[in-house]
């Protein structure tokens, strides 16, 4: 069985890899802890990871199965094949994501600048820095070629 990446319709993340879950199949959607600031409280919610993409393992012959369920659009490619991912890489990003929330400062940092992250889910990762504000900086991660967005937490 292969890892295959679906993409599906936007905020439909949970809802999707349930129905997918009910069919049978093997789904991995990894989702963060984050601190949302209200104007009268803060509150910790669960967002995905990569929004609107799942992982589904199952048989090449099967492929289909997925679009039973409402929100699944279509599946990833690369290189005009449907993208897959290793079980090793899979298993990498379970283990970075059992880590809790990261808290980043930012300082003397440019657009452009290597960036190694040394807290977290993505420890020992370096990137490529792309945008920086006021309390985040987006990394563009050399290793998986996503992009990923620090922001730096605010004392409770």
């Amino acid at each position: 069985m292969t890892w295959f990446v679906l993409y599906i319709k936007p905020k439909n993340e949970k809802k999707v890899a349930l129905q997918l879950e009910e069919l049978g199949l093997t789904i991995y959607c990894p989702f963060i802890t984050e601190i949302r600031q209200w104007s009268d409280r803060k509150k910790k919610i669960e967002t995905p990871l990569l929004p609107s993409y799942i992982f589904v393992k199952l048989l090449e012959k099967d492929r289909e199965l997925v679009f039973q369920v409402p929100g699944v659009v279509r599946y990833l490619f690369w290189l005009g094949k449907p993208a897959i991912v290793k079980d090793k890489e899979i298993e990498t990003l379970q283990q970075w994501l059992k880590n809790d929330v990261l808290d980043v400062r930012v300082v003397g940092l440019q657009p452009g600048d290597k960036m190694a992250i040394s807290k977290g889910p993505f420890k020992g990762k370096e990137g490529i820095v792309q945008e920086i504000s006021n309390n985040r900086v987006q990394l563009v991660l050399l290793e998986l070629g996503i992009k990923i967005t620090l922001t730096k937490q605010k004392a409770a």
